[in-house]
């Protein structure tokens, strides 16, 4: 496995990240089997948010660690919060909306530690763009987290380039990603700013749903020779091609072992440039200009 520093001033993460936004559909046997695969696989980074699972699966994930609190030292946690839902377990949520206030930073901060069965947040994100996101509270809340230790780096999802920008202006220390969707069938953040503004400012990108949902792990006639040239599955093949980017960590979300042992092995692949954009212009039917 690669490791690599995702901003120039840390964290280092496995290049390939396991997402456990569906692990609330499988056994806890089952959620132990994936954390300990993907370790064993040198997928170290683990990416969570507050509500995953309605509310549920950090906690899942927690239990594993407190059966053995040593799994701890081995593996960087994300997690992600700002957003709230109607659900049995927030009962004073009456309609989905965003809350980037300081004090439900903290406190969902303060959440996802106990959840978690940690001391420490390796990367907490704001998971959408607040239109009533008040810059300043963020940076307070960032800040107090930051100096009691109890998140270590700070980052955005889904934000676009002026957002990010926007927020890292009120910061004393720097946002060291965004966590945006890009894939094969999503190559939009390569020539609109997303993945620009991330490098102007030393970051890299998170890449969700880098298999475009599983679509890009059927694959079509035309990626018959590429895969057999690489003797590679579509989806190993597909993570190549974002892995080829040197600003890009994608996250995998799948709930099967196997397939974690499977998306491992795409690091091995060193796609050829032209293979890249030839693959590129089958997603986007035509020639680069």
């Amino acid at each position: 496995m690669q490791y690599k520093l995702i901003h120039t001033e840390g964290p280092e993460f496995s290049r390939i990240i396991a997402g456990a936004w569906r692990w609330h559909t499988v056994s806890q046997e089952t959620v132990s089997r994936l954390i300990h695969t993907s370790l064993d696989e040198g997928i170290t980074t683990f990416d969570h948010a507050d509500i995953y699972g309605d509310h549920s699966n950090e906690e899942i994930f927690g239990n594993v660690i407190r059966q053995s609190s040593s799994l701890r030292e081995k593996m960087q946690l994300v997690s992600k919060c700002g957003i709230k839902f109607k659900s049995v377990k927030r009962p004073t949520t009456q309609v989905k909306h965003y809350d980037t206030s300081k004090s439900h930073i903290l406190w969902s901060a303060e959440n996802s530690l106990k959840m978690l069965g940690t001391d420490h947040l390796d990367l907490l994100l704001i998971h959408r763009p607040d239109p009533l996101l008040n810059p300043t509270e963020v940076a307070e809340a960032f800040t107090q987290l930051k100096d009691q230790g109890k998140v270590l780096h700070f980052g955005a999802s889904n934000f676009t380039p002026g957002q990010f920008r926007m927020l890292q202006h009120y910061l004393s220390f720097p946002l060291v990603t965004n966590q945006i969707e890009i894939s094969l069938s999503r190559v939009a953040p390569f020539f609109n700013g997303d993945l620009d503004v991330l490098q102007e400012h030393e970051a890299s990108a998170m890449a969700w749903s880098p298999l475009g949902g599983g679509k890009l792990m059927i694959g079509d006639r035309e990626w018959f020779g590429k895969a057999a040239k690489y003797n590679a599955t579509y989806g190993q093949l597909s993570l190549a091609w974002l892995l080829k980017h040197h600003a890009i960590f994608p996250v995998i979300g799948t709930t099967q072992p196997d397939r974690i042992i499977e998306s491992s092995k795409s690091l091995e692949i060193d796609l050829d440039r032209q293979d890249w954009f030839e693959m590129l212009q089958w997603v986007q039917g035509e020639e680069v200009p």
